[in-house]
């Protein structure tokens, strides 16, 4: 039996969009999905230097390790991004999403980081087998949202993991290939638009790879396009022979592989009337431009060991000035919620970080309190953010230092969605102190006797209408004061928020 693949890949910018920061590969071996991400900080040029980086992995047969290979190309391609920002800052900020399915017959190798997602179609069921690397897929898995509510979140957008020129690592399967499957890349401007029901539905119902492809785009745009869509289908057939020309588009390839929507339909009339295309970005480097490593001389030995010291001080130098530039944390500092720049760890005991902003809360005794942002050095102009004031998962994860390795906006919107603890209950009113005795009544046994008259004295009676001395009152009522309900347990632990 000799298992090929038979592909297809489309691209469209969509209907609102000007460019398209999409790109992807589909050959023999190898496919691959990269969702730039940065608008004016050049998605396209991310996703391109990706691509780039892994599209020689179609060339040759793979060997037995699919996943080192794809490892390899993906760091070199991250690599590449990091080289790109130091020759060019402005375009500090860029990032990709990578889906990329490394093909050998029998097995795939899987490589995904991001929110662009990898679907099998097998025996009438369709499976997501990529997890989001997003805020609300961390929320849905710990059980704070449904599935379905994620589809509607505010933060949906907000990835957690992607190809940004820093230290990550991505994740990486291997999976069963069979005779009959059929794979589906595609970025979220399929996924967010399009139900899965309806992908299944058109991945069953459509034979042909091209022609199912092209339905799916069409189904995008149908749905508004409010982002690029990308698309590979790829059908696993038993065969002497299958697809042998790659497929390179999107932004990697500077058209949409000829594709445009049927004019007759709502989706080639919506696209008639989207704004003209942009020229797209290019990298100004490659992703292959770094030399392979030469083997050391014994000669140079000493040499050599110096100038690989100063060159590894020199990388660690750009590499912490970028981490430190570019990363923020959430943490605590004497209690109080602060986000800072940089990273928690330390480099030959030297701090990489700095508080850079404080988390000041207003209606923290109501029930839903807000949050905002001031300079570090400006402390005194709010009231800050407890991190005793948090519920006890959320209060962990900030003084654990686990809010880690983002921009600025995504740390801010990780504080603004902790949990508080719950407000405390209702004060009590006090006990009403008791009512004072009456004028002429007899004196309670626990009233001290008068002393008695000397023997022969008449005693003096009080004088008429009057009668002992009453403690007075603010317009002669008795007032009820409020006791506040313990707010801690017994090992000082706050356990709600004060009214």
């Amino acid at each position: 039996m000799t298992l090929v693949l038979r592909y297809i890949a489309r691209s469209d910018r969509g209907l609102v969009r000007s460019n398209n920061e999409d790109s992807v590969y589909a050959g023999a071996r190898l496919l691959a999905l990269a969702d730039g991400m940065g608008g004016h900080a050049a998605g396209e040029v991310a996703s391109q230097l990706v691509i780039q980086a892994l599209r020689n992995l179609d060339d040759d047969e793979p060997g037995g390790d699919l996943l080192a290979q794809l490892d390899r190309a993906t760091h070199s391609g991250n690599a590449a991004i990091a080289a790109q920002v130091e020759h060019s800052p402005e375009l500090d900020g860029m990032g990709t999403t990578l889906t990329a399915i490394l093909f050998a017959g029998s097995r795939i190798g899987l490589c995904h980081i991001g929110d662009s997602r990898g679907y099998l179609y097998r025996d009438g069921q369709l499976a997501q087998i990529t997890r989001d690397d997003t805020f609300v897929q961390t929320l849905v898995d710990e059980g704070r949202i449904t599935a379905e509510q994620a589809h509607t979140h505010p933060q949906r957008s907000l990835i957690m993991r992607a190809l940004t020129g820093q230290e990550v690592e991505p994740t990486l399967t291997i999976r069963e290939a069979r005779a009959g499957d059929r794979y589906l890349l595609c970025s979220d401007g399929l996924s967010d638009v399009v139900s899965e029901e309806t992908l299944a539905d058109t991945l069953g119902s459509i034979p042909d790879h091209k022609e199912c492809a092209d339905r799916l785009i069409e189904l995008a745009l149908r749905g508004g396009g409010p982002d690029n869509v990308t698309v590979i289908v790829a059908d696993v057939v038993d065969t002497e022979y299958g697809e042998s020309r790659p497929i390179v588009g999107g932004a990697a390839g500077g058209d949409d592989e000829g594709y445009t929507p049927n004019p007759s339909t709502a989706a080639g009339r919506a696209a008639a009337l989207r704004p003209p295309a942009a020229e797209p970005q290019r990298p100004t480097i490659m992703a292959d431009e770094t030399p392979p490593p030469r083997n050391p001389r014994r000669r140079w030995l000493v040499g050599g060991v110096a100038v690989s010291v100063i060159a590894l001080l020199i990388a660690g130098f750009f590499v912490t000035r970028s981490m430190v530039r570019n990363n923020y944390y959430v943490g605590a500092s004497d209690g109080d919620v602060v986000i800072y720049q940089g990273s928690p760890d330390k480099v030959l005991f030297l701090d990489l970080s700095s508080a850079n902003q404080l988390a000041c809360v207003t209606g923290l005794d109501q029930a839903d309190p807000q949050i905002e942002f001031a300079d570090h050095d400006a402390a005194d102009t709010c009231t800050p953010l407890q991190t005793s004031d948090l519920a006890e998962l959320d209060r962990n994860a900030v003084t654990g230092n686990s809010i880690r390795n983002m921009p600025l906006a995504d740390a801010q919107n990780r504080v603004q969605q902790l949990n508080f603890l719950p407000l405390c209950p209702d004060p009590l009113p006090a006990p009403a102190p008791a009512p004072a005795p009456a004028p002429g009544a007899a004196p309670s046994p626990a009233t001290a006797s008068p002393t008695p008259p000397a023997p022969g004295t008449p005693a003096t009676a009080p004088a008429p209408g009057t009668g002992p001395t009453q403690p007075s009152s603010p317009s002669g009522s008795t007032t009820t004061s409020l006791q506040s309900p313990a707010q801690y347990d017994s090992d000082g632990n706050k356990i709600c928020r004060g009214h």
